[in-house]
């Protein structure tokens, strides 16, 4: 019988100045040298098992691990007839796409670097100042993107001047089909031969939470370890029994999606199912359809995401045995999953199951791999990021009450930024430790095995003017928790003021509930239940306790960098671009201000 998980096993050293050095008891097993590795070895070992599979009408298009490999070297024999290699990389400006996979995988089969990029910096006009600085960055000698009609615009800006234009779909003028690469594998042999571990793989870009989006350099070397380690914790994904199966959304131009997600299937021999679907409004119904034609063995997604799937089934008996029947491990990433979404899922698996599937979570960025700690035992606790993956060293240097700054070395980080040395000098410590920015906490500081919690970014803390410490990131979910649904995000201010406030971007039903203002929400309906919502919180201490509150009439501007292409709020920019909103909170004259 296959082993699902490893158990725990921590090593601990205690330095004379404070500082804790976590590492794995588990040694580190076997790493590829190179993508291309994995898919000539499935290609020959299960030849006819769907890799990649997306929607085509009422059904999928399926591409084998066969085709795949036909497919990808005749691409990547294109990309060496074109005289392309590590200087050249090709840029992606659409979203996930069997067409987006197989010519990502050719690329790296002959050692040209990809760079996906979200798709929101091409398709909205106010964003493309996020594209040209990612194109800036980069100096692609291609650009790809799924649909020559609906990606036009963006085609025809003047910073693809001079880039090969190519798209899987409705090639208009100037642009090339993706067929057309498609020649012979002449040259891939010679030109893979030089892959090896240390050759980019692809450049990802930061979400930009508190600056320009930044470009990781990220190696072969790095995938493939963060693979064999992912491999250590759960020697089942090696089954060939059964092998993976997603039904995944979440998108490739970010390192969970695109590295952890899509090469465990690659490197496992699995099977990824793109779902078009998102966990928003809009979307969520997809994702609701394309699970219920299709059941996986791992469930990835972020906590909201988990939420609606869960809403959907209470009423759906026929998605809920699909979704469960074969599932082996439910894995949430981005929050903490709320505790009565992880009780309702755990009640729906042994409904259908008997038993529960390993539900965890895992810690990481996306210049590192991305995962560095894992939670691979099982828990009925939400929130545990979990223990050192085999060779990774994690440096925890502790700060008030235990809580520690963490750093982090290991063959999975990446060895700097591209073009960006100064932002590289400044990324690692003195002893070569990739300086994160997160803090964490001991589950048990008796007990090393029980893992750490995510506890924050150190960069949103601040000071009140009292010199109380605010930890905002933690105090964000709370309130995310206490004000839903009326809340779509929250910002968190105070800094150098004498009491904590908020801003507030209001969710579709608060906006039902108000008319605009200028800059604001009226409404008395709302204005006392948030009220109402901030006095149920409870008698707080200064550095918890939300004073005063406005919300906002307009939404976040990706193009402006008040939100990241990952959807996430950067807050530092927020309340510099709404500077104005953020003294009107303070003034105690303004009328608008909801008090507890």
């Amino acid at each position: 019988m296959t082993v699902m998980y490893r158990a725990h096993r921590v090593r601990r050293e205690d330095r004379v100045d404070g500082t804790i050095i976590l590492t794995s008891g588990h040694d580190m097993g076997p790493v590829a040298a190179k993508t291309g590795d994995w898919l000539d070895l499935w290609a020959r070992k299960a030849p006819e098992r769907v890799f990649l599979a997306e929607r085509r009408g009422d059904g999928w298009r399926e591409v084998t691990y066969a085709e795949t490999r036909h497919v990808v070297r005749r691409l990547a024999g294109g990309l060496v007839a074109r005289g392309m290699g590590p200087g050249t990389p090709v840029v992606v400006i659409s979203g996930n796409g069997v067409d987006h996979g197989l010519l990502a995988l050719a690329a790296q089969y002959v050692g040209v670097p990809v760079v996906p990029l979200a798709e929101q910096y091409a398709l909205i006009p106010e964003a493309r100042s996020q594209l040209a600085h990612c194109v800036e960055v980069v100096t692609p000698a291609m650009v790809f993107a799924d649909d020559g009609e609906r990606y036009a615009a963006a085609l025809a800006l003047p910073l693809f001047d001079g880039v090969e234009k190519v798209v899987a779909h409705n090639a208009g003028p100037n642009m090339a089909a993706l067929s057309d690469l498609m020649t012979s594998d002449a040259g891939v042999d010679a030109a893979a031969e030089r892959v090896g571990p240390d050759t980019v793989a692809k450049y990802l870009m930061t979400s930009g939470s508190t600056s320009h989006p930044k470009a990781v350099i990220t190696t072969q070397g790095m995938m493939c370890a963060n693979q064999a380690q992912i491999l250590d914790a759960l020697p089942f994904l090696g089954d060939p029994e059964k092998p993976p199966r997603i039904v995944d959304w979440l998108p490739w131009n970010h390192v969970f999606g695109g590295s952890h997600n899509f090469n465990m299937m690659l490197a496992n021999g699995g099977s990824l199912y793109i779902d078009g679907g998102k966990p928003v409004p809009a979307l969520v119904g997809q994702s609701i359809e394309n699970n219920r034609l299709m059941g996986a063995t791992l469930a990835f997604n972020v906590p909201v995401g988990f939420a609606q799937m869960r809403d959907a089934m209470r009423s759906d008996a026929v998605l809920k045995e699909r979704y469960f029947a074969e599932l082996d491990m439910l894995f949430y990433a981005g929050a903490s999953l709320p505790q009565d979404v992880w009780e309702d899922l755990e009640a729906m698996a042994r409904d259908v199951r008997g038993t529960v599937p390993l539900m965890n979570s895992s810690w990481g960025l996306t210049e590192t791999g991305p995962a560095c700690l894992i939670q691979h035992e099982p828990t009925h606790m939400s929130g545990i990021v979990g223990v050192p993956m085999t060779g990774v060293a994690v440096k925890l240097i502790p700060g008030a009450d235990m809580r520690c700054e963490v750093r982090v070395k290991g063959p999975n980080i990446m060895t700097g930024y591209l073009n960006d040395p100064e932002k590289t000098a400044v990324a690692f410590d003195e002893e070569g430790y990739f300086i994160t920015g997160d803090a964490m906490r001991f589950v048990d500081p008796e007990d090393m095995t029980k893992g750490l919690k995510f506890d924050g970014r150190i960069s949103e803390d601040f000071k009140l003017l009292t010199g109380t410490w605010v930890r905002a990131a933690n105090l964000r979910l709370d309130l995310m928790r206490d004000l839903a649904p009326l809340a779509a995000d929250v910002v968190i201010c105070g800094a150098d003021r004498p009491e904590i406030g908020v801003l507030i971007f209001p969710s579709a039903a608060a906006r039902d509930m108000a008319v605009i203002e200028g800059d604001l929400l009226r409404s008395e309906v709302l204005r006392n239940e948030v009220a109402q919502r901030l006095r149920a919180r409870g008698a707080h201490g200064s550095a918890t306790q939300v004073a005063r509150a406005l919300v906002m009439s307009e939404p976040p501007s990706l193009g402006d960098g008040e939100i990241t292409a990952k959807g996430n709020l950067n807050f530092r920019t927020v309340q510099t671009r709404r500077a104005a909103l953020v003294d009107r909170l303070f003034d105690d004259a303004e009328a608008q201000v909801i008090r507890p």
